[in-house]
């Protein structure tokens, strides 16, 4: 085989990884050796007699293509990442990046990013930077010259405005009330925190804080949690205690399209509402075991008696929500309300590779089971009850939620919630309302909601009532009025 054809290959992360891996043992596999060179041989092909001659770029996606479609014939979950890959997935997993602190979407008029909402207490924010605001400029670093964003791919122009904490970086905004419409604002990027707990609405006074309350009257609270980060199980518990600290006597806890997270984050979450008993157990190939328990102390919501749980769940809740759930429904902490959860009852490692550690590959290295002992994994479920898998809702508290329901509820609804227009100083007493979210079209063409229409929020509607219930018989206030899902602050 020609030399020429080997010297793109040997610089593909994950080629080199696994031919160091292999050159590190002696003496040199030969089952390993011969593996490697069939892939050899396959790119070699591919670069003497395709079509055309590929870019070194293309080379590069071509090996990591396969290098991925081969792990997704493993598990769906199994997955190589190259340094870009590594770096989001990293950043999603500490629940922080460098930025500025804007959320902003392609405003289809203009064609430039329109600042949608901006996250408190960020250098954006602090800056006075507010909703509606266009972004039509961005100073690259690089060049020291200003990049236009018109048209600018989105994921391009995240690039440019993030980067490393304490680095500066230059938006040109365009803004009608401002005179001149167009002018620049220098920001100090800064750790910029992914929250992933939120409540019922954010406080008009301080947009840092959160209404917990969607009940006032019979003090039940909301918890939601998006995703388990190295933030989760600080978050969830500096929020429960704001709740009992408030007189708090019922709690949902939302878990609905959580994809998971950490499996650490999962425990301790579950743990907060726990004074004993099993919480989850993992097992891998080798017969490795360990189970997780509760630990008595650093429990909150207590008497468990006097202050019932629901836990909302679909099924897009999955793998660090489910063991959430499964744990508090088996050892009698709460009650499931809402769909069956999505089953995923395994646990991914993350090894990185060599020489630099700049790429990795995550691998499903071992099972989790419920309390119970039950199996939690669809794929997995055992031939004698193959229905064996996920979290159901318990008796009676099923609610199911049609595609459209879902789509409204995260893309206006949560919308809606997490929206802050600006630093209200800044904003002044009449912020601008958030931009209404438009129905995406079905394949019919018509929108697959009616904005006119309020939205109800069912699976919430069954909880509440479902506390509401439990509270009567403990000296609950007199049952309220019908409470809308999300009230206004």
């Amino acid at each position: 085989m020609p030399q020429r054809n080997l010297i793109w290959l040997l610089v593909i992360p994950g080629i080199v990884g696994l031919g160091l891996a292999i050159g590190y043992s002696a003496p040199r596999p030969d089952k390993e050796y011969k593996l490697v060179q069939q892939i050899v041989e396959v790119l070699a092909e591919v670069d003497k007699d395709y079509v055309r001659e590929l870019t070194d770029e293309e080379k590069q996606k071509l090996v990591e293509n396969m290098i991925n479609g081969g792990l997704s014939q493993l598990d769906k979950h199994s997955q190589y990442f190259n340094e870009e890959e590594l770096h989001n997935f990293v950043r999603e997993n500490e629940g922080s990046f460098g930025g500025v602190g804007v959320v902003f979407h392609i405003d289809q008029q203009t064609k430039f990013p329109k600042v949608g909402s901006l996250m408190p207490g960020t250098p954006a924010y602090d800056a006075g930077v507010i909703a509606g605001d266009l972004i039509v400029k961005v100073k690259d670093v690089r060049t020291e010259k200003d990049v236009s964003t018109e048209n600018l791919p989105s994921e391009d122009l995240r690039k440019l405005i993030s980067g490393d904490s304490g680095s500066t970086v230059t938006l040109t905004l365009r803004r009608a009330s401002h005179d001149p419409p167009d002018f620049p604002v220098t920001l100090t990027r800064a750790k910029i925190a992914m929250h992933p707990v939120s409540g019922v609405s954010r406080r008009t006074d301080d947009p840092n804080r959160w209404n917990w309350f969607i009940d006032p009257q019979n003090k039940i609270g909301v918890i939601r949690i998006a995703a388990f980060n190295e933030l989760t199980a600080k978050e969830v518990k500096a929020a429960v205690e704001e709740i009992e600290r408030d007189g708090g006597r019922g709690l949902i806890i939302d878990l609905r399209d959580n994809p998971g997270g950490l499996l650490n984050q999962a425990v301790d979450v579950t743990d907060l509402f726990l004074t004993q008993g099993k919480i989850v157990t993992t097992k891998d190939r080798h017969g490795g075991e360990k189970t997780y328990t509760a630990n008595e102390s650093g429990t909150l919501f207590l008497p468990a008696d006097r202050k019932p749980i629901a836990v909302l769940v679909n099924d897009h809740s999955a793998s660090a929500s489910e063991i959430v759930a499964a744990a508090l429904q088996d050892n009698n902490r709460a009650a499931i309300v809402g769909e069956r959860t999505y089953g995923k009852g395994s646990v991914q490692t993350l090894f990185r590779l060599a020489p630099d550690q700049r790429t990795a590959v995550k691998l499903t290295t071992q099972t989790w089971w419920r309390p119970s002992g039950k199996n939690m994994d669809k794929l997995g479920a055992p031939p004698q009850n193959a229905d064996e898998w996920g979290v159901s809702p318990d008796e009676g508290l099923t609610v199911t939620t049609t595609l459209n329901e879902k789509a409204r509820y995260e893309l206006d609804e949560m919308f809606k919630v997490k929206y802050v227009a600006g630093k209200p100083d800044v904003v002044g007493p009449n912020p601008p309302p958030p931009t209404p979210v438009k129905p995406p079209k079905g394949q019919d063409g018509k929108p697959i909601w009616d904005d006119s229409k309020p939205f109800e929020d069912h699976p919430m509607n069954r909880a509440l009532e479902y506390l509401r219930k439990k509270l009567s018989g403990i000296g609950a206030a007199p049952r309220a009025n019908p409470i809308p899902a999300m009230i206004p602050a």
